[in-house]
């Protein structure tokens, strides 16, 4: 199944056991990854999924006040509540709606926990370590991944980034695929990084990171996601 759409909640035919089977549907989808150790992009969307039904829920709260508006929908980009004008409440469509987001919350908020208990787990086999002195500018430099059991080091540049929403400022990691090595006695991660420096001069002293586990994970939805969190939690700390 497809991913879940950001206005599930609020499009298409609005009737209680149809929406059911479409949330159900998407959670199970979302168990099985989690069970396959795939944790992203699920867990971010499940987060999304949960404040929007909040915001949603907050907005037919605030209705009451707002009347003769009646609400239309939550913005799926601004997570702000929209509303129209009309001379009648929409009961028997608020009624629908309300019974829908009651039953998905509690359901977005069990999945979350599940995924976020799978992540403290998993981090517990990551490490992240420098690899030699590091500058004193570090918001650009290089992310080493590397799995001992496969015997392979991917390399990819980063830049740390920081952006804003409605709520709140955050920082994030861009990251650039660089190329994969495989590990041997001569290209230690101190050469790699030496390696690294001489062939691109635009980084002459780059910070560089080395982000290790245990046991193998699925790169792109588990591996790459938790790497860039400690390389965050790293450099603006």
């Amino acid at each position: 199944m497809k991913s879940l759409e950001k206005d599930w909640l609020t499009t298409g035919l609005i009737d209680f056991e149809y929406k059911k089977y479409v949330l159900l549907a998407y959670l199970q989808q979302v168990k099985s990854n989690f069970k396959s150790k795939k944790l992203y992009p699920d867990l971010r969307d499940l987060q999304y999924h949960y404040d929007y039904s909040m915001y949603f829920k907050d907005g037919i709260d605030q209705m009451s006040i707002q009347f003769p508006k009646r609400i239309k929908g939550v913005n799926p980009e601004s997570l702000d509540v929209e509303y129209e004008f009309s001379n009648q409440p929409q009961s028997e469509y608020l009624s629908e709606i309300e019974s829908i987001m009651e039953y998905a919350l509690p359901r977005f908020k069990n999945a979350l926990y599940e995924g976020e208990q799978i992540v403290e787990e998993v981090q517990k086999d990551i490490h992240i370590a420098p690899i030699g002195i590091l500058p004193l500018y570090k918001n650009d430099g290089y992310l080493l991944l590397h799995e001992p059991i496969i015997h392979e080091t991917r390399v990819y540049q980063y830049n740390l980034t920081i952006f804003e929403n409605k709520h709140e400022r955050l920082r994030g990691l861009k990251t650039f695929y660089v190329e994969t090595i495989k590990k041997s006695a001569l290209s230690t991660f101190e050469n790699i990084k030496i390696d690294l420096v001489k062939r691109y001069k635009h980084l002459p002293n780059p910070a560089t990171y080395l982000v290790e586990s245990k046991y193998v994970l699925p790169l792109e939805e588990t591996f790459l996601p938790i790497a860039k969190k400690k390389v965050v939690e790293v450099v603006t700390n």
